[in-house]
């Protein structure tokens, strides 16, 4: 296969597509195996994308000078700590709890429980980065310079988190969908 990293893949291999052909996106709602786990889990993924959006737009307003410094600095270290804990023990629960459970279900997909890991690794490095990011601008005198990296930094990490769980959805949902998996 080609190179797969998070930073250079665009979708996920045909290989990796196969039960995502069987199980399209369109019909996962209406399946019978489409319980409230997958929701669940489909929620959370959809709260990670919006905080990522709202850290993002405030970010944006603040260099605007639409937001105060005060506001932004509470709005920040409150929405980008929640962000780190949630996002964190999200990664741990799947890699140690589901992906076991998950991978040989249908062994034609396998390899895509390697990519997601392989993933969490290269978001780890990534919160570190947006951590050390917030933290350089709530520590800065002047945080301007360091807002504009952060946003930078926010931009590319969105990207980024978006490709991950758009392929973690479309692996891991079309495998509980044929399995049946409940948790």
């Amino acid at each position: 296969m080609a190179d797969l990293s998070l930073r250079t893949r665009q979708r996920l291999p045909d290989a990796l597509r196969v039960l995502l052909d069987e199980f399209p996106r369109t019909g996962w709602q209406t399946h019978a195996n489409f319980g409230e786990m997958v929701q669940f889990w489909l929620q959370r993924h959809l709260m990670f994308r919006e905080v990522l959006e709202r850290l993002q737009s405030e970010t944006r307003a603040r260099i605007d000078g639409e937001l105060a410094p005060d506001i932004y600095a509470s709005h920040l270290s409150r929405l980008g700590g929640f962000f780190l804990q949630e996002l964190h023990m999200h990664h741990q629960i799947e890699d140690s709890h589901y992906f076991p459970r998950l991978i040989g279900l249908d062994p034609r997909i396998d390899r895509g429980f390697e990519l997601l890991e392989a993933d969490h690794g290269a978001l780890d490095g990534l919160l570190h980065s947006f951590a050390d990011g917030a933290n350089a601008v709530l520590g800065a005198r002047n945080p301007h310079d360091a807002t504009g990296a952060l946003l930078g930094q926010l931009d590319g990490f969105a990207a980024l988190m978006d490709r991950h769980l758009t392929d973690e959805e479309e692996i891991i949902v079309p495998v509980i969908l044929k399995s049946g998996f409940e948790g």
